[in-house]
């Protein structure tokens, strides 16, 4: 028995992004898709990553909390009480008004988690810690006791023998406090990291799993070259909602969620709050 599986996430609306690493797993040729949550926001694309990601057929596919974003923001029940509030209430609008027939309710049916027994190992997948997708406790630096939550399995399951999460943007291979091993495939929109000379990295990533009938043969970390320029042209050919951060972005490999005073700045001049209001309003209509 021999498997090969792309496992990817965070692509975050960038289309080009995911069609290099798509490209790049048909070159390495991968079997299967594992899709580890955060589909969309705050890049252009909507519908073209959607008909991307149905061509892939993951067999595995997490909820991420920017996919909750996406849904509850869509639904109408984004508060404004924060400028990143309106952000995610904006970019989910955005979002809703681009968006194929169901798309939003087909995110919002993703699970928290899934395990999933290739060969002799047994893998749990999550987004983040696999009842909450979002939060800072598995960030790469942390304690490894933080990790050995991932290995918790569902009632009446075996144990986990291999984590897989994502989240945190940052590829990574570490283990427990067991020694059972911990996976993140890194980011295919938006690769981070606080080392600058690492931080200049801002290919598509992802991972390849090879597994065989002894475990884990082939582990292999790609950081996938695109078009940054072309990912730029087609965000100012749509209504994108804060077009130049995602723009900015690009340049920089930075984002902007939390940095309020800028996000109030975009908030005030393009007048989000009233836009996203107004958009509650005609749902509840």
């Amino acid at each position: 028995m021999k498997k090969k599986i792309a496992v990817f996430s965070d692509v975050h609306g960038n289309l080009t992004a995911l069609q290099a690493m798509y490209q790049d797993s048909l070159d390495q040729g991968v079997d299967e898709y594992w899709f580890v949550g955060d589909l969309l926001m705050p890049g252009p694309s909507v519908n073209e990553i959607w008909a991307l990601v149905q061509k892939m057929a993951p067999t595995v596919m997490v909820r991420g909390n920017w996919d909750d974003l996406v849904v509850v923001s869509a639904r109408g029940q984004m508060d404004m009480e924060k400028p990143s509030h309106v952000y995610f209430g904006r970019l989910a609008q955005y979002v809703a008004e681009h968006a194929a027939p169901g798309l939003v309710d087909t995110l919002a049916s993703w699970p928290l988690r899934v395990t999933r027994q290739v060969g002799s190992l047994n893998f749990g997948i999550s987004h983040n810690l696999p009842d909450l997708n979002m939060g800072q406790a598995l960030f790469p630096t942390n304690d490894s006791a933080n990790f050995d939550q991932l290995f918790t399995p569902p009632a009446g399951q075996p144990d986990i023998d291999v984590a897989i999460y994502a989240h945190v943007h940052h590829d990574l291979f570490r283990y427990g406090t067991d020694e059972r091993i911990i996976l993140n495939p890194g980011a295919v929109g938006e690769p981070f990291n606080h080392w600058p000379a690492l931080q200049n990295d801002l290919r598509a990533h992802y991972l390849i799993l090879e597994v065989d009938d002894l475990g884990m043969a082939v582990t292999s970390f790609r950081h996938v070259a695109y078009d940054r320029e072309r990912e730029k042209v087609l965000a100012d050919k749509t209504d994108l909602p804060y077009r130049g951060l995602y723009q900015k972005m690009m340049d920089t490999g930075l984002a902007y969620t939390h940095d309020d005073d800028l996000l109030r700045k975009y908030n005030d001049r393009y007048h989000y709050i009233a836009e996203y209001e107004r958009f509650k309003e005609n749902l509840n209509k």
